[in-house]
């Protein structure tokens, strides 16, 4: 999930376990750079670090602490997929944009190896231990099963097996499945070290680039580049870089991305550890696991803990109704742990879109982004962050269908949260009969 935004009093258990909490400085005064990079996530330090790499001199901004928002507070999930599927990517646009598609969605994951390889984070533990999607009807499996063999056949993807319901009861421990395909060469880590890592790693390596509780307050052209105005200085540079997703609304500066994203909230709960007998009867092979319903739901094991996480749309804040109803969701497909105490909650909202596609490129000369993850964004920011760094460079990389100018705003802005509750009960209701 391009992850989850944090409410005041609710505990998340990546911060409760990380390694250590950023401690990097506001930026006070005016300074020049090269690129200015608002947001301080996976996509904003991917960008730093590949222009850094490529001589170009970044400056990250961030309006709150490292790992604030959703790269500190996700489901630690590293997919390589878009909620479109590439049938249906090959069906409206071809085969050849299908197999572009698939090309970048594997590199997505690849790209967070690099990075971690390459700044030593052994403290986002990730590990390619792949994923199962669990079938919530038969109709769901056959769906799953004949989109897996699509993909042998026509993209070579050798990565994906179909499990029967008996195979995937064994794996998880439940039998509220009827199948399910597992997508092998994918992984897990725990999102709050990664960014903390990474944002460490760039300031190890290149020095005070990143500051922290710095907002941007407003972004203006000049003759020969932008001005970017903090609340206590302004930084001149060439180009910015807007990475901000769906924390977009945190000052006026980032409206036009903004706009662009319509805000749906997803909530995660955390066990306490599991006894002995729980261990060796769920989840056995300690994946990532998801489901198939619209309104889906996740889970995996951190550290002998089950964490369970689902989509919603209802409410600007955290709602004890919310989480004990995520709750009941777990123990009806687990009914093992109905008397298991839940230690840690926590959400917030993923940036959607009005194609359900991540989208990266310029907004116009001086000004490129990356946004609209649409809940799979672990992997996906991480590649985007460097390719709007290759945008912003004034190279044009291939994105096939990721391109900038199909990103929309979206109609009617104002009055999009009433929109997100008449979709959300659309796909509950499809999703209680089996549509």
């Amino acid at each position: 999930m391009s992850g989850p935004r944090p409410d005041a009093g609710i505990a998340s258990l990546w911060r409760d376990t990380a390694d250590r909490k950023s401690d990097l400085p506001c930026l006070r005064g005016d300074a020049q750079a090269d690129v200015v990079i608002i947001g301080a996530g996976y996509t904003g330090l991917a960008a730093a670090h590949r222009l850094a790499q490529r001589g170009v001199a970044p400056l990250v901004l961030d309006a709150k602490p490292i790992g604030w928002g959703a790269s500190g507070r996700n489901g630690g999930v590293v997919s390589a997929k878009f909620r479109l599927a590439f049938p249906t990517i090959a069906q409206g646009h071809g085969m050849e944009v299908a197999r572009r598609m698939h090309r970048l969605a594997l590199q997505s994951v690849d790209e967070v190896e690099a990075l971690v390889e390459e700044y030593g984070l052994s403290g986002a533990r990730f590990t390619r231990c792949g994923n199962l999607r669990c079938a919530h009807t038969e109709r769901a499996f056959g769906n799953i099963a004949e989109e897996a063999e699509w993909m042998r056949r026509e993209l070579g993807d050798d990565s994906l097996r179909s499990l029967s319901a008996g195979e995937v009861a064994e794996e998880t421990g439940s039998r509220a499945f009827f199948g399910g395909v597992l997508s092998r060469g994918v992984g897990t880590l725990h999102p709050l070290n990664y960014v903390c890592g990474l944002a460490e790693g760039l300031t190890r390596r290149h020095g005070a680039i990143i500051f922290e509780r710095t907002p941007v307050t407003g972004i203006h052209r000049d003759a020969d580049g932008v001005r970017v105005v903090t609340t206590q200085g302004e930084i001149r540079a060439r180009q910015a870089i807007m990475a901000t997703n769906a924390y977009s609304d945190l000052t006026p500066a980032s409206a036009m991305v903004k706009s662009r994203l319509v805000p749906f909230r997803s909530s995660i709960i955390a066990t306490e550890a599991l006894p002995t007998a729980l261990q060796e009867r769920l989840l056995i092979n300690a994946r990532s696991y998801g489901e198939t319903r619209r309104m889906m739901r996740w889970f995996r094991k951190v550290d002998g803990r089950f964490v369970f996480g689902g989509r919603g749309a209802f409410g600007k804040r955290d709602s004890k109704a919310a989480f004990d109803a995520l709750q009941r969701a777990m123990v009806s497909m687990f009914p093992d742990l109905a008397g298991v105490a839940i230690t840690h909650r926590w959400s917030g909202h993923v940036g959607m879109t009005m194609d359900a596609l991540p989208h990266v490129g310029r907004f116009d000369d001086r000004l490129s982004y990356a946004a609209g993850y649409n809940g799979a964004g672990v992997a996906m920011s991480t590649l985007l962050g460097r390719l709007a760094a290759d945008f912003a460079i004034g190279e044009s990389p291939d994105v096939a269908l990721l391109e900038a100018g199909r990103l929309k705003a979206v109609p009617l802005y104002p009055l999009r949260e009433v929109a997100v509750r008449l979709v959300a009960g659309w796909y509950q209701f499809l999703d209680a009969i089996g549509r």
